[in-house]
């Protein structure tokens, strides 16, 4: 299974004034571009050792734009949840209402993710949905060095290298861009997602309680939303190098900073 979010272009992000939260319906949108790298890993599974590769996404109803273009990388089935009960979602809310999809596909080896949003930039979603599943969880994957019956062996990003972990399956990974390059959609597989349904639950399908989704399930708050203010301001030195660097330290003395 890959967790995708389809996210607003950031040339075009707005914030709705009054519930403080990404303004989306409308906006021009492309798939996450983390979570495309985890849909190809996804599908070089699939071609390697077989299987069904279901992609599921939570968002209102053009985010079927996204999962249709999954379906045309060569996804085999594609879930969306879509309900206004699931607006405002923070990470966890958006999570539960993740797992709850999982938990009612149930069959899966393996669950990929982005490692985070642009939109957000949390990375929380992924490992969130591992502990609600209580499976194990591998974050900022950058190569999958086995993957068999019972476990998945990779090497996980760390600052200054890597790390090689296994985890028992079921699982769930986050991946980096450095794990793979995603394939762009054939005609015939544009063609293929034309014809193929995608499948919409919303709270109902899903059963979780109303204060567990959208706002009424965050307990994050978004208390106020605003562009920086946009400043530049410098001082041109003029001079040879060596006089530039005498003014330069001349001014840090001034300013206490030497």
């Amino acid at each position: 299974m890959v967790c995708i979010k389809q996210v607003p272009e950031t040339t075009e992000v707005r914030i709705d004034p009054d519930t403080k939260t990404l303004m989306r319906e409308g906006i021009p949108s492309i798939i996450n571009p983390f979570d495309t790298y985890a849909i190809e890993e996804a599908l070089k599974f699939k071609d390697d050792v077989g299987g069904k590769v279901t992609v599921i996404s939570m968002g209102p109803p053009q985010a079927e734009e996204a999962l249709k273009e999954a379906l045309a990388m060569g996804a085999d089935e594609a879930i969306l949840l879509s309900d206004p009960a699931f607006r405002g979602a923070d990470t966890l809310a958006t999570s539960r209402t993740l797992a709850a999809a999982v938990n009612r596909l149930d069959d899966y080896t393996l669950i990929l993710c982005g490692k985070q949003a642009i939109d957000g930039d949390t990375a929380q979603v992924g490992p969130e949905i591992a502990e609600i599943l209580d499976v194990p969880h591998i974050a900022y994957v950058k190569k999958v060095r086995e993957l068999n019956e019972d476990s998945v062996t990779v090497e996980r990003m760390v600052e200054g290298g890597y790390e090689v972990i296994q985890a028992a399956l079921p699982a769930l990974m986050t991946v980096v861009k450095d794990i793979n390059q995603p394939r762009l959609p054939t005609m015939r597989g544009i063609m293929r997602a034309k014809r193929m349904k995608v499948t919409t639950w919303g709270n109902d399908d899903l059963g979780l309680p109303p204060d567990h989704v959208g706002l009424d399930g965050s307990p994050t708050e978004v208390i106020k939303v605003f562009p920086p203010e946009l400043s530049a301001s410098g001082e041109m030195i003029p001079g040879e190098p060596a006089e530039q660097a005498v003014a330069l330290a001349k001014i840090l003395r001034d300013a206490g900073l030497a």
